[in-house]
């Protein structure tokens, strides 16, 4: 199957900017363009970075076709140099990124991207997309898992989802959040997550009973029986009907999945009646429409429920469908010098952080858990000694001294001057990776509400940079 090029999957202005700084003549010069997001969806605490796998892919491969050349030619607007110069068009940008799977904070630099301005500019567009997507279906995948409270979840959400790509690419954000696996199949065949899922309503209509149907189940998939038990009445047929199922043909692994209904209530009674009759080893599936606080209110209710099938509310990130990360230039070569810029707003929030910058994690010593993320100019050291000060994100008069900890470099490098000098590890690693993280934020951190706002500082150089260019650039 041939691959698209989906190199004119852009934002238009990204072509006319960049046939404007090819006629100006200022394409090659050097710039920084940084991605950050300013919130995180739905209250929470922290989000979770995803979709660097398929930047790079697409970075790597970005090239103007002659397709795309012709188009842009009807299209009118655009030099012939230009159209020249994209014949040959290679990526050779430096970039950093934030690797998958990490809890990020709002305002921290997770991608940057340094090279020719005509280049770092023109990938903004699908860089947002791929980041701002996945990202923000890992960080909902994540919200809900945790709610599960161990009990193991699954992305149902395929025909919900906002197209095919939206389908597969947010299956592999939710599995990294920590589902277990998804009903999107080709997952499975292309990326390694378990395609799970059991029967739908019209299996158990088509046969003449219930029972037949879910006989005819049993015998085809004895190794993994799982019954959907409310097309009828849960209680009075469905639950009753798989239990005599499950006694006459004995599968080794079985379960009941309860679509609809009052589903603390139809837990509780279906666990009795399947104790009952001695079937402890049968698990309850449950679904329909659920979502993070569903989930904890059922569970809070003393729902008897074993796994979770999570579809529209995941896949959609139903209740806060926009992450919210931009790419915004923080500095420009001149004369092999770096020249800061940001941007100012009568929007605070909107203020951009200027400069070539690191980003550092610092964990504590003694319990292993994050404390506070500094961001730095590069030239700067990393955040040490006994005694360092950083300021509450929510109080500028506030600070916190922190010591007997360890800071360690966020960013990884992903390209230098074009060339992928990076290995996007295999997403059941980054999943482990991503869970394991989680463990070292603190539980005031990860509640759902009212979460305690993480420490995001800016290193005394970096704010005393920012504060001059505001200075200058207010006029004050």
């Amino acid at each position: 199957m041939t691959k698209a090029n989906i190199t004119l999957l852009t934002d238009f202005y990204e072509l006319t900017m960049s046939n404007g700084y090819f006629e100006t003549g200022i394409a090659e010069e050097i710039a920084c363009f940084d991605l950050f997001f300013r919130r995180v969806p739905d209250g929470g605490g922290f989000a979770i970075m995803a979709g660097l796998e398929q930047v790079i892919d697409y970075l790597s491969n970005l090239h103007f076709d002659s397709e795309d050349i012709d188009f842009l030619r009807r299209k009118g607007g655009f030099s012939e140099a230009f159209l020249k110069y994209l014949e040959t068009f290679e990526f050779g940008c430096d970039v950093w990124a934030v690797p998958e799977g990490t809890p990020i904070f709002p305002g921290e630099p997770i991608v940057t991207v340094r090279g020719p301005l005509l280049q770092a500019q023109y990938v903004e567009t699908m860089l947002l997309l791929l980041i701002n997507h996945q990202s923000l279906i890992a960080t909902k995948a994540n919200r809900i898992v945790r709610a599960a409270e161990g009990r193991a979840v699954m992305e149902f959400g395929t025909r919900r989802a906002h197209g095919a790509s939206a389908a597969v690419l947010g299956a592999r954000a939710a599995y990294i959040g920590g589902c277990v696996g998804t009903a999107c199949t080709v997952c499975e065949r292309d990326m390694g997550i378990a395609a799970l899922g059991t029967m739908a309503h019209s299996w158990v209509q088509v046969f003449p009973s219930e029972y037949e149907a879910f006989s005819a189940y049993a015998k085809l998939y004895p190794d993994n029986c799982t019954l959907l038990v409310d097309t009828f009445s849960v209680i009075g047929s469905g639950v009753p009907n798989a239990i005599r199922v499950f006694k006459e043909q004995q599968p080794s692994r079985m379960g009941i999945r309860i679509d609809s209904g009052d589903v603390a209530y139809l837990t509780k009674k279906a666990r009795a009646m399947l104790d009952d009759a001695g079937l402890a080893d049968c698990k309850i599936v449950v679904s329909n429409s659920l979502d993070e606080w569903l989930i904890r209110e059922i569970l809070r209710q003393g729902a008897h429920i074993d796994s979770f099938g999570v579809g529209e509310r995941l896949i959609t990130a139903a209740s806060d469908p926009v992450f919210g990360g931009v790419y915004k230039m923080a500095g420009v070569e001149v004369d092999g010098v770096l020249e800061p810029r940001m941007k100012l707003s009568e929007n605070v929030e909107k203020i951009t952080n200027p400069g070539f910058k690191n980003l550092y994690r610092l964990y504590d010593k003694g319990s292993g858990r994050m404390v506070a993320d500094v961001i730095t100019l590069t030239n700067e050291k990393a955040p040490a000694g006994d005694d360092y000060t950083i300021f509450d994100p929510s109080f500028t008069w506030k600070h916190k001294r922190l010591s007997n900890f360890v800071a360690k470099e966020l960013r990884r490098q992903i390209y230098a001057a074009g060339k992928l000098v990076y290995e996007s590890p295999p997403v059941a690693e980054i999943r482990s990776y991503c869970l394991a993280q989680i463990e070292t934020l603190w539980e005031e951190t990860t509640r759902f509400e009212n979460p305690q706002p993480y420490y995001v500082d800016l290193s005394q150089e970096l704010w005393e940079l920012r504060s001059s260019l505001i200075a200058k650039y207010s006029g004050e």
